[in-house]
């Protein structure tokens, strides 16, 4: 069991929940991601820590409403038990001094990203990060990423922050201005198909995490695989972290909307049933 601490909305959908989770505090490394069932009864959904405190045994997730588990999870409120919580699951980013090292976050794929800026700009690397959301009010972690980076540009499709136009833009705009040596990149898959092909374009070396369907979290199962480089991989164990040039997001797109069907009935049954609930 695992208690919640503090939760915070960013907007009606987004939340920020700190878990207590002293172990995974302890041994989290940026990359890293838990497994958390909500109740016995529960599915077993992934999500990417965005930052952890080893002194206070916590864990940050940010969490965003697209189903019966998201929304059950972002029903609890401080002082709530969660069921069962994994990690740290995956492969940690590796991180070391390479110069300039462009980071490209879209919509709740900020929050993941957020600890892998904040390693690459302690190990001495110039960081500038590329902030992109629908409008302002989907923006987050902003004032948490300047603190860890050289340089912060906001992208909104709509302009209401920052400047108006795709994560992809913002990402040109420094390409063209000055030698970038890495890129890392999260967000939804075709934000990071789209990423990819920019940086590709220039023969920049980029990583991809990906946000696959999983279950168990250990390669078992076989729901997380992909396509890296014509090879299949699993994503629980061998990454989430890929060469985005390798990867084929063709696949793992359609793959994501395997259940799509299935999630959107599930979905409207959990809000019917909470309507005659209330």
């Amino acid at each position: 069991m695992s208690k919640i601490i503090e939760k915070e909305f960013f907007s009606e959908n987004v939340a920020k929940i700190v878990l207590d989770a002293p172990e995974i505090a302890l041994s989290r490394k940026p990359g890293h991601f838990v497994i958390i069932k909500i109740d016995k009864k529960g599915e077993r959904i992934p999500l990417t820590i965005a930052s952890s405190n080893p002194d206070k045994g916590t864990v940050t997730l940010v969490v965003q409403k697209v189903g019966v588990t998201s929304a059950k999870l972002l029903a609890l409120e401080v002082g709530d038990e969660i069921e069962d919580v994994v990690g740290p699951l995956g492969m940690a980013t590796h991180i070391e001094k390479v110069g300039t090292v462009l980071c490209a976050g879209g919509g709740v794929g900020v929050a993941p990203l957020l600890p892998i800026v904040e390693g690459f700009k302690k190990a001495g690397n110039r960081v500038i990060t590329v902030l992109a959301a629908r409008n302002k009010d989907l923006v987050i972690l902003e004032e948490q990423m300047r603190e860890f980076s050289d340089e912060v540009i906001v992208m909104t499709d709509d302009g209401s922050s920052g400047k108006k136009g795709l994560v992809t833009a913002g990402m040109e705009e420094v390409i063209q201005r000055e030698k970038v040596d890495l890129s890392v990149v999260i967000g939804p898959a075709i934000m990071m198909k789209f990423a990819a092909l920019t940086t590709k374009k220039y023969n920049i070396k980029t990583y991809a995490s990906l946000n696959t369907i999983m279950v168990d979290g250990t390669g078992m199962c076989g729901a997380c695989r992909v396509t890296v480089g014509g090879k299949t991989k699993f994503v629980c164990v061998d990454g989430p972290e890929f060469d985005a040039h390798q990867v084929d997001f063709e696949q793992m797109m359609s793959r994501l909307g395997a259940y799509k069907d299935q999630e959107v009935a599930a979905y409207q049954k959990y809000l019917e049933t909470e309507e005659i609930a209330g």
